[in-house]
Parts: C-alpha cells; sequence; structure tokens
C-alpha cells in the first residue's frame, strides 16, 4: 500500500515522531532541528517546514505553523493524522503583566479563547486547556535547566494589528499573563482528538507597558531580534525538548483511559 501525503505539510505516516514541536517561524524550525542529536529535513511546502531527529534515542520531529489559527489548525489536523501524539509550541508572546520583562519565558495552562478558528469545531464553553502533563514535564524541565518561568493563561488573538490596548489591559486584569496567535487551536484540536499539547512562550513585548513589535531601522535589534529574545528561544528550545523526553520516558510505562497521557507523582 503507497503512503498517503498531507496536502499541506507533505509528510505521511512515518515522516514524524509522536513528539512534535510546532513553531510558527519556519527558520526557527530549523534552528530546533540544530538541537536534536541527528535530523533530517522531511519536506517544505507552502511555508510549511518539518525536519524529524532524535536526542537521546528518542524521536521528536518540529514543524511550522505558519502564524494564527487558521494555519496552525491545518499542522494540528494533518500531523494527528500520521502519528504526532504530543505537540508542544515553542514561540513567542507579548506580555500583558507588568512584572513580565521582554526575555522571560511563558509556560500556558490554558488559552482565551479569542480566535475564530476553534469556534468551527465547537461552541465556545469548550475550553482551551494545555494537558496536564505536559504543563508538568514543562516545569520539570524549566527546573532541571534551572530556568525561571512564568505559569498561566495566555490570550489568543486572531489579529495582530488590531489587538486594542483597552481589551488587553481587562484580560490583564483577569490575570492573563501574555498574548499570542495558535494555543487556542493547538489546545482546542489536541482535546478534542484526546492528544497532548502544551506550550512555552518568549516574550518578546509587553502591551500594558506599551512595548510591542512595530518598525524598526535596518540593523536595530527590536523586538524577536532583541538579543534577550534570542537568548530566551534558545532557552526554550532546550526546556521543550528536555519535556518531550521526560513525556516519552513516563509514557512507556504509564498511560490513561483519555489518550497517551499519564499523570505524574
Amino acid at each position: 500500500m503507497r503512503k498517503r501525503i498531507q496536502p499541506h505539510i507533505m509528510c505521511g505516516v512515518g515522516d514524524v515522531e509522536k513528539h512534535v514541536l510546532l513553531s510558527g517561524d519556519p527558520k526557527r524550525v530549523e534552528r530546533i532541528a540544530s538541537f536534536f542529536d541527528e535530523s533530517r529535513k522531511v519536506a517544505e511546502y507552502r511555508g510549511y517546514v518539518t525536519y524529524t531527529g532524535s536526542v537521546d534515542g528518542i524521536g521528536i520531529s518540529a514543524c511550522s505553523t505558519g502564524i494564527g489559527c487558521p494555519s496552525a489548525a491545518i499542522v494540528v489536523e494533518e500531523l494527528a493524522r500520521i502519528g504526532a501524539e504530543t505537540f508542544i509550541r515553542v514561540g513567542t508572546a507579548g506580555g500583558l503583566q507588568p512584572e513580565i520583562e521582554i526575555g522571560d519565558l511563558v509556560i500556558a495552562t490554558a488559552a482565551v479563547r479569542a480566535d475564530g478558528t476553534t469556534r468551527n469545531y465547537i461552541s465556545i464553553e469548550y475550553p482551551a486547556v494545555a494537558d496536564f502533563n505536559v504543563v508538568s514535564a514543562l516545569i520539570r524541565a524549566a527546573e532541571k535547566l534551572r530556568r525561571k518561568v512564568h505559569l498561566g493563561l495566555v490570550w489568543t488573538s486572531d489579529a495582530f494589528y488590531a489587538e486594542d490596548v483597552e481589551v488587553a489591559k481587562r484580560w490583564s486584569e483577569a490575570n492573563v499573563l501574555s498574548v499570542e496567535m495558535e494555543c487556542s487551536t493547538i489546545f482546542t484540536l489536541a482535546g478534542l482528538k484526546r492528544l497532548r499539547a502544551g506550550a512555552i512562550l518568549a516574550v518578546d513585548g509587553n502591551l500594558i507597558k506599551g512595548v510591542r513589535k512595530g518598525e524598526f531601522e535596518p540593523g536595530e535589534k527590536t523586538g524577536e531580534l532583541d538579543e534577550r529574545v534570542q537568548r530566551a528561544i534558545e532557552e526554550e528550545i532546550r526546556i521543550a525538548i528536555e519535556a518531550s523526553k521526560i513525556l516519552e520516558r513516563k509514557s512507556q510505562t504509564i498511560t490513561s483511559l483519555s489518550g497517551p497521557s499519564l499523570v505524574f507523582p
């Protein structure tokens, strides 16, 4: 029987491992793969780049989602069809709390579903929650690598240039830590498909402080180009890989009825 290829990511069964790190930026996928012990580019098509490799004998893949929930949904759908079980978003976000600084890391526990994509899947009452075990693994990995992180809710927005400061303030008052553009869809689809998902995000601005991505002069290091953000991205990649290793080791001995989840003691 011939291998069937997914139409957007151009991958089929056997091309990706069950642990997949997701990044909006295709270039960051290449950067993630550089941390693998060995890796190969599986496919590159329509902005979707996929690498597969291993770390300490554990299979792991990385795939770009593009920007926003519609694109992320395509990737999660197609990866799930070919055997992916655990998704960790390795991305960036804008801070929404005054104590969150550029270069900080946020581990998302759940996402505010302010996107339009997930409403096509299920009513708004369904929560976009990160898998408890993925969150726990990310926390353990951060502790092992001695990296301080913020833990809490994120706001998933559909429109980068329409993010209103007053709306941001309301979410800030509701103790939402940061704003980004993909988590709600990744979490919702993983939940509906009985898979696992989580996210770790490098902070590259802060809407509450009036610091956000914008125009800049050539050569100016601002936003994601800020050296603090670049260091944070490297650290979140290491944490996500370590978390995948933790999950794989645990899943070899424990599973749950709801899917390939596990409960840490």
